[in-house]
């Protein structure tokens, strides 16, 4: 029965929808130190603030015949995936976001003339800078409903904020991930209790074992 036709008095949670506000961020290799009343996994990232979730587009040929026209498709292209993070002082989100690019080979020019530093970003040390990059859906009681996880994730663009007078908002950053795929981890539940077991992982790699 669908979740608007279901009894919910005699308790579980496993028909509610999914909502927006109960997510996760999980960044593995950001480093954030565990805070006083904050997750003991210190790469969930606690101030995030919003997050867009993996989407692709089917490009598509078109081929005329006469007064037709008909369409084969053609290549998937994974949409990026921004997420809004607020900015506290501990941890200092700005700083931690930018070791990351610091770790990936992106280096301030100390020197005009001479740059004795030749290295830079490569795809290697973005992927070993960032390690894997995670959004959560959860349930009333926590447990993660859907997980999509990012395939070789880069940072394409960072914005530390804005700011102003007249505004007493809390300050916001803003990352936007590229990546090659994403796979989708739906979990399932057996029965009509709270238990959740591991489901299917969708858009995985053929030769994964």
């Amino acid at each position: 029965m669908a979740f608007w036709g279901k009894d919910h008095t005699g308790g579980g949670s496993i028909n509610d929808p999914k909502r927006k506000f109960r997510f996760i961020v999980q960044i593995d290799n950001l480093n954030v130190e565990a805070t006083e009343g904050a997750s003991s996994d210190t790469s969930v990232m606690w101030f995030a603030k919003t997050a867009t979730k993996p989407g692709f587009a089917i490009n598509n040929v078109e081929h005329s015949y006469l007064n037709h026209k008909f369409y084969y498709p053609g290549a998937v292209t994974w949409n990026d995936v921004t997420v809004t993070f607020v900015d506290p002082q501990n941890p200092d989100a700005s700083s931690l976001l930018a070791r990351i690019t610091e770790a990936a080979g992106y280096k301030v020019p100390s020197n005009a003339v001479n740059t004795p530093d030749l290295a830079t970003i490569s795809k290697a040390k973005m992927g070993t800078a960032l390690g894997g990059v995670t959004i959560a859906q959860l349930d009333a009681n926590g447990n993660r409903v859907e997980e999509w996880k990012l395939w070789n994730p880069m940072i394409t663009d960072m914005k530390f904020g804005d700011l102003a007078y007249g505004d007493d908002e809390l300050v916001e950053l803003s990352v936007t991930f590229k990546y090659d795929w994403a796979t989708l981890n739906a979990r399932v539940t057996t029965d009509d209790s709270d238990t959740v077991t591991d489901g299917t992982e969708y858009f995985s790699p053929s030769n994964e074992t």
